[in-house]
């Protein structure tokens, strides 16, 4: 029996995982414990958890999986140097920074406090992409299918066709930098005011109000080749200095300029972030998501040609764009995906855990993931405490009770929040860190920026819905239990959807089994029992800030907020005022 433990560290996406005989038993970002956003520094408190929910110690740990490895595409570096001498030092520079990762046991030893006598493991790199591959295939029920990886860039390639087979990933073709799909949609995030590190979702909901005014430009802009694309160098700033992003003395990643002066001479001025949205800024939006879409689907069908299979796991922040892969359905030959819930680069340290489980050792136990709750659970203890502390009246109900209770707010219109079990692992709340509310009311959008999420005005909140409802009321029956697909809403149920339906008649749902979580199941069932509609709006709970982690945060959260409703484990909360209601 092998214990490894995953790291993603100086990069987005800070994280640990740990695999113990084939197993994963926990994985968490650092940004859900530290609260800083896509923390890029070392992991301290992700290892020292997943190593307490595994009951382990250092000196039980037989490798440590990383996933980057700086010694390959070596080839592809001195042919870029050589073509671009200028960027040398740049480069060197990049290496320099990242050369403490190359002393992990010293790491661990003054950030975790390790016993340097404890540390006997084993140090493997696993490059970045198939790292990415390996948490999505080695997940999955499947022993064939086509491994798909896209992001901005990670050990100098932007993306990775490969076949799974067995418990080898077979890499078919790489994409190397400059040529990426991630940093033309970063490019024109930035260019409109969204220049934060994750802001692309938020332009992916921008797009559909949009207009395909920018068509022609943006075919100039990404040209598609045979096998892959290439950008137009005129319109993005030389990759290179920095590669487009760094991180600050918190461990924040800062996204540094990507256009180039010839996008200023095209468009003019790029929009100050938090200033009116124009029309231009939505046709931008528009046409990026459309072509974003044909070089998507380029590349599957790229794929497809060399792995014909109907099947595809996926990884990397690319495939974050639900929108695409609600798509690709009638678009490519592919009809089942499995998409890893932490699919952007947090995910990396799954994936380089679960390479070295699979691909190196061999081990015969194979994980098929059923659900993303690999975070921390708190007891009812930790909950009451919780609750005393922050001066909250609560019940503590039966099971029935809390689903009745909870089903009768959501009817009367109120905001739920929702706190069970473990955390979820990736970006989407899916049912244990959740905010609820009625998907029908055409106002409740508004109320919940207005009184919670502050968020911008066209951004939809996400629908979760009974699995076995799902094709009723969406036109794709494929199942999205992590929140990664986006479907068109049946034409008879959009009204009744007011909440969770887009201006294009969509919705990025989430679909819920009763073997997935119970719970969460029930109550949508129940809240479908009682209105006729077996759909809930599921947003994350939080209030700008990662998603909350435990039960302080959680009451923390309601009390500062305009939340009606919190239901922390089977205690049901309500404010002074709302007590009698």
């Amino acid at each position: 029996m092998a214990v490894i433990l995953g790291v993603n560290t100086h990069h987005a996406g800070s994280s640990a995982a740990l695999v113990i005989n084939g197993k994963p038993v926990a994985a968490i970002a650092e940004e859900r414990l530290n609260r800083i956003k896509y923390y890029a520094g070392f992991p301290t408190l992700s290892i020292l958890k997943v190593m307490e929910i595994g009951g382990v110690t250092f000196k039980d740990i037989d490798y440590v999986a990383i996933g980057r490895d700086p010694s390959t595409n070596t080839a592809k570096k001195v042919e870029f140097v050589l073509r671009n001498p200028t960027k040398l030092l740049n480069l060197l520079k990049i290496r320099a920074a990242r050369e403490a990762l190359d002393d992990l046991k010293t790491l661990l030893v003054t950030e975790c406090g390790a016993n340097p006598a404890d540390l006997r493991f084993e140090q493997v790199n696993v490059e970045h992409h198939l790292a990415h591959i390996a948490s999505a295939y080695y997940i999955s029920p499947w022993e064939h299918a086509a491994g798909f990886s896209i992001d901005g860039s990670g050990d100098f390639v932007t993306c990775m066709l490969t076949e799974c087979v067995g418990q080898e990933i077979k890499i078919k073709q790489r994409v190397y930098v400059p040529q990426s799909l991630g940093s033309l949609y970063t490019m024109i995030c930035q260019f409109i005011g969204y220049g934060k590190y994750g802001d692309e979702g938020k332009v992916m909901g921008l797009a559909p109000y949009g207009e395909p005014t920018y068509t022609d430009i943006f075919k100039d802009m990404i040209t598609l080749t045979e096998d892959a694309f290439e950008l137009n160098p005129k319109y993005f700033m030389p990759f290179g200095s920095n590669q487009g992003v760094e991180m600050n003395d918190k461990g924040e990643m800062i996204i540094l300029q990507h256009y180039a002066d010839h996008m200023v001479e095209l468009f003019g001025k790029p929009r100050e972030p938090y200033t009116e949205i124009t029309k231009r800024d939505m046709d931008l939006a528009f046409s990026l998501q459309a072509r974003f879409e044909d070089v998507y689907m380029h590349l599957l069908n790229v794929l497809y040609k060399q792995v014909p299979t109907d099947k595809i796991v996926m990884g990397g922040g690319v495939v974050l764009n639900s929108v695409a892969n609600g798509k690709m359905f009638d678009q490519t030959p592919f009809r089942e995906t499995c998409i890893q819930p932490a699919a952007g680069d947090e995910g990396l340290s799954l994936g380089a855990a679960l390479y070295v489980s699979q691909s190196v050792l061999h081990e015969k136990e194979r994980f098929v993931m059923q659900d993303a709750y690999l975070g921390p659970e708190y007891s009812p203890t930790e909950m009451r405490a919780a609750l005393d502390k922050g001066g909250v009246q609560y019940r503590e109900l039966s099971r029935a009770d809390l689903l009745t209770a909870t089903s009768d707010q959501i009817e009367q219109g109120n905001i739920i929040g929702w706190f069970q079990g473990r955390m979820e692992w990736g970006p989407r709340a899916l049912g244990n860190r959740s905010i609820l509310a009625h998907p029908g009311r055409s106002d409740m959008k508004d109320i919940l920026n207005a009184r919670i999420k502050r968020r911008e005005w066209f951004r939809p909140f996400a629908p979760v819905v009974l699995a076995e409802r799902q094709s009723e009321l969406f036109e794709y029956h494929h199942p999205s239990p992590f929140m990664l697909h986006v479907y068109k809403i049946r034409p008879e149920w959009r009204e009744r959807l007011t909440a969770v339906r887009h201006v294009d008649d969509t919705g990025r749902l989430q679909s819920v089994s009763r073997d997935e979580n119970p719970l969460y199941y029930d109550l949508v069932k129940t809240f479908g029992e009682r209105t006729g509609t077996p759909v809930l709006i599921n947003t994350s709970f939080n209030e700008n800030e990662p998603i909350i982690c435990n039960p302080d945060e959680a009451v923390d959260c309601y009390l500062r907020t305009k939340m009606d409703v919190l239901v922390l484990g089977n205690f049901f909360c309500t404010k002074p005022e709302e007590a009698g209601a």
